[in-house]
This record gives C-alpha cells, structure tokens and sequence, in this order.
C-alpha cells in the first residue's frame, strides 16, 4: 500500500510541476481558441499552399517554420518559397543547393538578408538535405523603390528581362483593402499611396511566384512577414485572383505579454496564430 501511495504522491507533484512551466508561445485558431502544434499540422498538411506569417526577428516563429517543415516533409511532397529570396538571386541559390557552391559563394552571389544565418540558413540546409526544391519569391528591391519612389509607373520604363522578375504588368491593384489602407494609418505622415502600391507589387510578385512553380499534388509552403498575408489578403489576395479553388491555409505570429488569450486586435488573422511571449529573446 505504501508504495501506490508513494507513485500517486510522485505524480501528484510531476503533475503539479509540469503546470508550473512558463510557455514561450500559445497557438489559437482565429476566433481565440487555444489549439495545439499536431492539429496544426494535421489541418495545413492536406493544403495546396500554405503561407507560413511570421515575425522576422521572432527564435519561436523560426523554430517552429523549421520543426513544421521538417514534419511535413515526411508525409508531403513539398516545395519550399520565401520572401527573403528575391527571383533574381533564384540562380545562386540553386547552385548552392545543388552544390556547385559553397556557402561563402551564396553569400558572395546573393542578397542575404542580415538575419540569414541564423533564421534562415536552417531552412535552405533542410531543403538541400533532402533535395527539395527552393524558391525565391519576391520582386527585387530596386524594382520595389521604383514603385515607392514613382508608382507604376516606373516599372514601363525597365527592360523585358527586368520584367520577367515582376509579376506581370499591369498588375491587379485594389487600394481599399483594409491592410493596405492600415499602412497609411500606421505610417502617418510618412504613409503614401506609392507606400502601398510598393506593398502590392511585392505581395503581386510573391503570389505569382508561388502559383509559377507550383505543382498539382505537392504541398508548397512559403515563408514570408505576416503582414503580406494576415486578415487573409496581400499574397492570398492575388493568389485567389488567379486560383480561387485551390487549398490555402495562412499562419501568423504575434507577440503579446499574456499569451494565455488571443487578443482581439489579433483576432481573425489567420487560420492559425502563434502568439510569443514579448519577453522571449529575438534575432536581432
């Protein structure tokens, strides 16, 4: 009898222990209800494509893309695609994934981001590990300020073959969407319709991008800022535009002092938000 008494005492205390660890983050479904990693997964697993919102400077959002990869990766044929890459860095970063280039040629031949070493180089690692493919999605910068700088309009001027590391032109472009219109707010002064246009070419490119290289019956996940697809518009918008059936889940990631509730602000971002705790070290 003493000792049942002493394994039920033993796990009375593990129990209670274990309810006194501190969380670094908390996923919700978007009306607020506390959900868990494997209903994750299990729910964006069966998708078409599926954006992955993230903070850029956030250790949880990053180690969480790498661990949902890395699982999806044993049920899923999967291709990979990320805002951090812009489409005319898409040569060197096939040369390193199929080892034509070492890592200092990566760096010597594309725009790295500065945070690339330690967010995003695990990713492009698995990729080459298992022979999946790496897409870079996004405009060029240059093309982006063209637009900051003039608009549209800017962008008739550039060559043909500067043209085809843009999605095509003219491209769809609606001002009221309500994220975009959140830019001008959240920008104040310095908030300008070229401010937002330069957003939509970026969203515009990354969605064409992703539907160019996607293939039928393969998973492709892209990794890009949570704002080009929170509150389901930026790249989702444009994806929609072209392919309205295919099938889309988004994730995001928010950072707030209590991670025990979803916040409203927070509410309806996506189909799945990760809140981080504020006080969990970042990046950079």
């Amino acid at each position: 009898m003493n000792y049942y008494l002493f394994i039920i005492s033993f796990l009375i205390v593990s129990f209670s222990a274990f309810g006194q660890h501190k969380k670094a983050y908390t996923i919700f479904t978007p009306d607020g209800i506390e959900t868990h990693y494997n209903e994750l997964k299990e729910n964006v697993e069966n998708s078409d494509i599926l954006l992955f919102g993230e903070q850029h400077n956030s250790a949880i959002s990053h180690w969480l893309q790498f661990e949902l990869t890395k699982d999806l990766i044993q049920t899923r044929t999967v291709k990979l695609g990320a805002e951090m890459f812009e489409r005319d860095n898409q040569e060197p970063l096939n040369k390193f994934l199929s080892d034509q280039i070492n890592q200092k040629g990566l760096d010597t031949l594309a725009r790295l981001w500065s945070n690339y070493k330690t967010d995003y180089a695990p990713l492009v690692k698995l990729a080459k590990e298992n022979n999946i493919e790496f897409i870079a999605t996004n405009i060029p910068r240059r093309y982006a300020n063209m637009v900051f700088r003039n608009g549209f309009e800017a962008l008739d001027s550039i060559s043909a073959e500067e043209k085809g590391y843009i999605a095509p032109l003219p491209i769809n472009f609606d001002p009221e969407l309500p994220t975009y219109q959140n830019i001008l707010t959240m920008m104040g002064e310095h908030g300008t319709p070229e401010l937002v246009k330069a957003q939509a070419i970026k969203d515009a490119t990354m969605a064409y991008s992703i539907l160019e290289n996607r293939v039928e019956d393969e998973l492709f996940i892209h990794y890009n800022g949570a704002y080009h697809s929170d509150f389901y518009e930026g790249i989702l918008w444009y994806l929609k535009l072209t392919e309205p059936d295919l099938e889309y889940k988004t994730i995001s990631t928010v950072t707030q002092k209590d991670i025990s509730y979803l916040e409203e602000e927070h509410q309806g971002k996506a189909d799945f938000i990760i809140v981080v705790n504020e006080n969990v070290t970042t990046t950079y």
